[in-house]
C-alpha cells in the first residue's frame, strides 16, 4: 500500500472529512495542510492572504506542503494547493494523489462564506471561475480520480481504500 495519501480537489469536496474517516480505517494519521499553515504562521488562513495576497498566500502554502515529511498519513490539501508545481511534485512523490471530484452545482451548494474558509478568490473572480480554472490543474496532477457525486462518506472511503490496496 501506498506511504500516505494525499486528498485534492475544489473547497467543499470533503478533504478534511473524508481524510479523518480514511485515516481512521487505515490506522494512518490525518494531516490537514491548511492547518499546519495556520500553525506554522501563526495566523488563519483568511489573514494570511488579506496580508500577503493571493500568490504570496499560494507560496507560503507551496512553502509547507513541499517540505511535509510524512510516513503512514492521509492529507488533506487546501483547494489552491494545485497552483504549485513544486509543492505537487512533493506531494506526489510521497504519496499516491487522490482527487476528490464534485461537479460545480455541489460545490456551491456546500459552500458558505468563502472568505471565512480562507477560499483563494483573485479581485473580480466567481466561484464559477475558480472551478473552471482549478479543474484541469486537479485532473494532471491526481493519480486516482474518485467521483463524488450523491455519494454517502462510506462509501468514497471504501472505494478510495479498495483503489489504492
Amino acid at each position: 500500500m501506498t506511504e500516505n495519501i494525499v486528498l485534492i480537489g475544489m473547497p467543499g469536496a470533503g478533504k478534511s472529512t473524508v481524510g479523518v474517516v480514511l485515516a481512521k480505517r487505515l490506522g494512518y494519521r490525518f494531516v490537514d495542510s491548511d492547518l499546519v499553515i495556520q500553525e506554522r504562521y501563526g495566523k488563519l488562513l483568511h489573514q494570511l492572504i488579506e496580508e500577503n495576497g493571493v500568490e504570496g498566500f499560494w507560496k507560503m502554502e507551496n512553502e509547507v506542503n513541499a517540505s511535509l515529511d510524512l510516513k503512514q498519513s492521509v492529507i488533506a490539501t487546501g483547494g489552491s494547493a494545485v497552483y504549485e508545481e513544486e509543492a505537487m511534485k512533493h506531494l506526489g512523490d510521497i504519496g499516491t494523489i487522490v482527487y476528490l471530484e464534485l461537479p460545480y452545482k455541489e460545490i456551491a451548494e456546500r459552500l458558505g462564506d468563502l472568505n471565512a474558509r480562507g477560499v483563494t478568490l483573485r479581485p473580480g473572480q466567481t466561484l464559477k471561475d475558480l472551478y473552471e480554472e482549478r479543474k484541469p490543474l486537479y485532473e494532471k496532477y491526481a493519480q486516482l480520480t474518485i467521483q463524488c457525486e450523491g455519494k454517502m462518506l462510506w462509501k468514497i472511503v471504501a472505494e478510495i481504500d479498495a483503489r489504492i490496496r
